[in-house]
């Protein structure tokens, strides 16, 4: 049994094997993905956990904070119905932080972002103007309203044209397809920011975001699916080009 102050090396030195608290991880995976575990269920306590999986208490400590990290679990100190570490149905927020930062660090090619991006928002633009209400389609128009003021400054241009994307998104009623669209926007936020500030034809370009703004928006308000597609994917193709550096790939 390995002491509770030192972690355990899952092998011999110089193996290649798993860290003891990836052990961990990976046992609560397994269970995840079996459906032995779901949301609500609470792991075994640390002392067990420990025994069972053969890693010490601190392994199991920072398997943890990771999976608190990623959204899959809360933790609570305490005994009977509130303590203890409970597994949760992963938040948006989790998601969007953990491929901001991949995008921020350059793991993906921003032109690979962007098409899957397109895929997405195709799909979404498409339910929205099934099932979009009427308060999506006001929430929408408010961010229009705000994105036609010629005095708006770039930074909160940005917002709302991050917000409005992520509007439609959530128009469409498929939780999976918001969760992804809205991670994927977010972590573009900051790229495209950076971008406006470097333009020199931000008048020109702002115009031209506006009308394809305008024109998704109708599209999904008459229920025209085929249109939204159309005009979102031209958007932001035209989008990229217009903001993209000299000599950056841009996609196909």
């Amino acid at each position: 049994m390995p002491a509770d102050d030192a972690p355990l090396a899952a092998g011999a030195p110089g193996d290649r094997g798993p860290r003891a608290f990836e052990v961990v991880l990976g046992w609560v995976d397994d269970r995840i993905l079996s459906g032995e575990l779901r949301v609500g269920d609470r792991l075994p306590p640390e002392r067990e956990l420990a025994k069972l999986l053969d890693v010490s208490r601190p392994a199991v400590r920072e398997a943890v904070r990771t999976l608190q990290a990623q959204g899959v679990v809360h933790s609570a100190v305490g005994a009977g119905a509130t303590g203890g570490t409970t597994i949760r149905a992963v938040p948006t927020d989790a998601l969007t932080r953990l491929l901001r930062l991949h995008v921020a660090l350059a793991n993906f090619a921003l032109s690979d972002v962007i098409e899957v991006r397109i895929a997405l928002e195709r799909l979404s633009v498409r339910l929205a103007a099934t099932h979009a209400t009427a308060a999506d389609l006001a929430t929408m128009r408010r961010l229009l309203d705000a994105m036609a003021d010629p005095e708006i400054e770039r930074v909160r241009f940005n917002d709302c044209d991050t917000e409005f994307h992520v509007a439609v998104a959530a128009a469409a009623g498929n939780s999976l397809a918001t969760d992804l669209t809205v991670a994927i926007r977010e972590s573009l936020r900051l790229p495209i920011l950076d971008r406006f500030r470097r333009l020199d034809s931000w008048d020109d370009v702002v115009e031209g975001l506006r009308r394809d703004h305008e024109a998704i928006h109708a599209a999904i308000a008459r229920g025209d699916g085929d249109e939204a597609e159309r005009l979102v994917e031209a958007h932001i193709r035209g989008a990229w080009r217009s903001l993209n550096p000299v000599g950056e790939a841009a996609p196909a």
